[in-house]
């Protein structure tokens, strides 16, 4: 799984945990609707500050979506080995 990708299902796991919609995320992170959609399909990588202004708008700290991210993405990686391990 990419990076992309992670941060994508991260990201809209959070937002849905919390209630919002990618609107209300959006409105409050300073950011637009549809920049939050691309976010989550995982064909857009937002830059470092907006990270950090979703982050806030998702009251959780940067580097905790990051170690998110990063978990899921080590996650996948481990369903990948074992169906392969499976199919040997």
């Amino acid at each position: 799984m990419e990076p992309e990708e992670a941060l994508g299902a991260v990201l809209r796991s959070l937002r849905k945990q919390r209630g919002l919609s990618q609107e209300a995320l959006a409105l409050d992170a300073g950011v637009e609707r549809n920049y939050i959609s691309l976010i989550e399909l995982g064909k857009n990588s937002p830059s470092i500050r907006i990270l950090f202004k979703i982050s806030k708008a998702l009251d959780v700290s940067p580097s905790i979506l990051l170690a998110s991210v990063e978990a899921h993405i080590q996650e996948s990686q481990k369903k990948k080995r074992q169906v392969r391990k499976a199919d040997r």
